[in-house]
This record gives structure tokens, sequence and C-alpha cells, in this order.
């Protein structure tokens, strides 16, 4: 890296505040996430919506699929998303830098959602799927890793700094279905899934537009050319691909190590729009008066509420234990993650319990158990507690896993390894499309019973694991 010629961003006021370019990124990712969920909220209404409405209503017909073909589209949609990472991380390391492949993985997704916004058949449908999916591989990883980037080796501000870039990414999530789903409504006139998908890519957009004219002025030079270029030297002056050390392979383990048991975490948090889902709508008592009963999706809403509210609390949590030297380490702080959410499954056990009939949700003699009617429906609260402690455990393992990929990965693979990370996601959503059949076999309590004790068992053999994966890390807190 030629120092006399690099531009370096933008620092912070002080030794407590934050960089500028941290507040740059947290608004690109805000609103490339608004793009992302918005789409996602009416993706599979559009695809199980009739091929043909009555008059009055064409702008919401859909393509006819089944929910059978819906949900795995989905759910191998969801999954790619999280893979592509892994590609886009490679070439941004190797060949183009992140920056860049910030810009073509933004203008990729808004491309994807122009074609969904075209509704011109299942060849262009597909084709907006798959730009979606590579776009995400190209951004995702490369604006994480330079958040990281902004903070020098051992800077305690870091893991706020991610908790921070977290909180925009749930602003997003948390608005996008609202705006993006009123056009399906008939308070819209029925307007379509056109205009929702054309609010995703204008979301998209913007985003970019916020990136291109503000990315030089705060974030200077930063991750322009590639971290692994074979010709690029290291600040130290050694070549970019000398063999990785005994310490650099370490780190890169602890990083697989970790990935792996997150994958328990996200396979239970990403059983939350099947079911948990499937329960609230059935068994729990939603409706508050007689004109009054609050919507099954809504419930979605609860998780980015309570990142949006929780995050900062989180971000300050860190910084004051760092301060105090008592601050836990990555991997205390990843098993507690798990843990919290294993806890969060035995509330969704109590309310099986209080529904009283264990054979709830079972397939009897190939059709779904009835619920008698006499049977009272569960509290909403217990489902509240449950996506609360899913959060909590969230807070305390999702923007702290960014954090640990960017202080421990070799900074020529970094985005790579990011990548890795986000494909810890990708087997979730596979595992989590193969446990919700087990509903079929054992009912609803005994699910969210075994659910509940693999979770826990596997954050506290992470717990025991903790104080060797720290010592792996060779010194990064």
């Amino acid at each position: 890296m030629n120092l006399s010629t690099f531009r370096p961003p933008l620092p912070a006021r002080s030794d407590t505040s934050h960089p500028p370019g941290l507040y740059l990124l947290f608004f690109v990712e805000l609103w490339e996430r608004f793009s992302y969920y918005g789409m996602r909220a009416i993706l599979t209404l559009y695809m199980v919506a009739a091929l043909v409405m009555p008059a009055g209503q064409e702008g919401i017909a859909g393509l006819g699929f089944s929910k059978a073909e819906a949900g795995q589209i989905m759910g191998w949609f969801q999954g790619f998303v999280y893979l592509m990472p892994i590609l886009g991380g490679y070439v941004a390391d190797n060949y183009i830098g992140r920056r860049l492949s910030i810009t073509l993985g933004g203008l990729m997704m808004m491309t994807g959602h122009l074609c969904l916004a075209s509704q011109a058949g299942l060849p262009m449908f597909f084709l907006g799927l798959a730009l979606l999916c590579l776009g995400n591989g190209f951004f995702k990883p490369n604006i994480s890793t330079i958040v990281g980037e902004l903070y020098k080796d051992g800077d305690s501000r870091r893991d706020a700094a991610f908790t921070i870039f977290y909180m925009g990414i749930n602003i997003g999530a948390l608005a996008a279905p609202i705006v993006c789903g009123w056009f399906r409504s008939e308070s819209s006139g029925f307007m379509g899934y056109r205009y929702g998908f054309l609010t995703a890519a204008a979301g998209m957009l913007l985003g970019l537009i916020i990136y291109w004219m503000l990315g030089d002025k705060y974030l200077g030079d930063l991750s322009k050319k590639p971290a692994g270029k074979a010709n690029k030297k290291n600040d130290d002056g050694s070549s970019a691909q000398s063999p990785l050390t005994k310490i650099e392979i370490d780190r890169i383990v602890v990083i697989i190590v970790i990935s792996l048991f997150v994958t328990a975490f996200w396979a239970g948090f990403d059983l939350a729009p099947t079911a948990m889902t499937f329960f609230t709508d059935n068994l729990i008592e939603r409706k508050l008066t007689d004109s009054l009963t609050i919507e099954t999706s809504w419930f979605q809403s609860i998780n980015p509420i309570f990142v949006v509210a929780l995050a900062p609390v989180f971000a300050a949590l860190w910084l004051t234990l760092a301060r105090r030297k008592r601050e836990p380490s990555t991997p205390v702080k990843m098993a507690l993650g798990i843990f919290l959410a294993g806890i969060g499954f035995l509330f969704m056990y109590a309310a099986a319990l209080q529904v009283g009939d264990p054979n709830i949700g079972k397939l009897i003699n190939g059709k779904e158990y009835e619920l008698p009617a006499s049977v009272a429906k569960a509290s909403m609260a217990w489902v509240v507690l449950a996506y609360l402690f899913h959060t909590l455990g969230e807070l305390c393992l999702s923007p702290v896993g960014l954090s640990m990929v960017t202080k421990l990965a070799p900074a020529k693979y970094a985005s790579m390894l990011m990548g890795v990370w986000f494909f810890s996601v990708f087997l979730a959503n596979i595992i989590a499309g193969y446990l919700v059949g087990v509903v079929d076999k054992v009912g609803y309590q005994m699910f969210f019973l075994y659910i509940s004790i693999v979770i826990i068992a596997l954050g506290l053999i992470l717990a025991l694991f903790a104080k060797k994966l720290k010592a792996m890390m060779h010194g990064v807190s």
C-alpha cells in the first residue's frame, strides 16, 4: 500500500465516539435491507396469488404457485442469499476490492427488483431472484468488512460499532414490510405487487446514491484495492500472498468452529416465519376486542422492534464493560446468544402447555389433528417473550460475530471468511426447512421442548470450549 497517496477515512471526534464512516455505512445498509425485506415481505404472497383476479384487483394477481412450491422456492432462495457472500467475498478480496463490490452488488439487487416488478413471466421472475442472490453476495460481506476496517486492531469500540450497524439493518427490516406490503392492500386501491417491488428497487437506489455521494468523503480510499491481489504489499512490506502463519490458521479455525455452533442459533431463529408463525396463527389468542384482532404477520415486527430498542443498550454495555476490563470474550458472547435463544423456545413450550393438548400440530392418519373447540388458546405474551429472548441472543451473537470475523480474518481473506460466517445462515435455512416437518410427528409441545434442549446444550458446550477458543484467538478479544 502506498501510504503517501492513500486517503484514510475521517477519524472519530474522540476516543469514545465512532468515525463518520460508520454512520454512512449504517444508512447505506439500512436502505439495502429496506429493499430486501420489502421484497421478501410480499414475495411468497405474489407467488401464491392467483393468475387472474377480479376486476379492480388485477394489480394483486400473481404467479399461481401452490404454497408448497412457493415455500420450497423461498427456502432455497434465502439459502443462496447467504451462500453467495463466499463468492462475492472471494472476488472482492482477489480482484476488484470491497468498495467496487458494494456498487456492483447494489446494482444487481436493484436490477433484480426491477425484474420482479416487470411481471414479464417466469424466466424474468427467476432471473430477478438470481440477481438478488448474486448481488447480495457482492454487497453484504464487503460492507460488513469495511465497518471493521474503520477501527484499528484492539479497538474496544468495534463490537459496539457493529451493534450500531446492526440497528440500521433492523430499522430497514421494520419499515419495509409495512411500506411495500401496503401496495397490495385495499386501502391502496390494490395497486399491486409491481409497485411493492418498484419501491424495493427505489430503496436500493437511494442507498447507492448515498454511498456514491459520500463514500470518498467519509471512507477515503479504504478498501478500494483488493486485499489479496498478488502484487499487493502489506503495511509491513511483506507479500499479501505469503503463507498463513500458525496464528492466522488458529484464528481461521476459531471463525469456522464458532460459525458451526452459530448454525444452531440461526436454525432455531429461522423457525419464526414457519413453525412459530403457524402456531401463532392457530393457537395464540390474538383477539384484543370484538373489533380488534392482531394479525399474525404483525408478530414478525416484534424482533426488529426489540433490536432497534435494545441495540443501543448493548452497544453501551460492551463499551462500559470494556472500559472496566470485564467484557466477555467473543466465544462467551456467542455461547450466551445461543443459550438465550434456547430459553426463548421454553416460552413457546409454555404456550403449547397452556393450550394443553399434546397432540396439537401432529398429523394423525394423514390429517392434521383438529383442536377441540373447548380448548382455550394460549396468551400472546408467551410469543412476545420468546421473540424477546431470541432478540437478546441475536444481539449477543450476530453483530459480535460480524466484528469477530473482521478482527480474526487475515486481511487477504477477510471478505471470503465473512462469507463463511454467512454460510452458517445458509445451512440454518436448509435445516430449519426440514425441522418444520418434525412437528407433524411429535406435535408442538415436544417440538419446542426438543428444540430448546438442543440449542441450550450447544450453547453450554460452546461455553465449555470458550477458554480454548479465546487462547486460539491470540490476544484478540
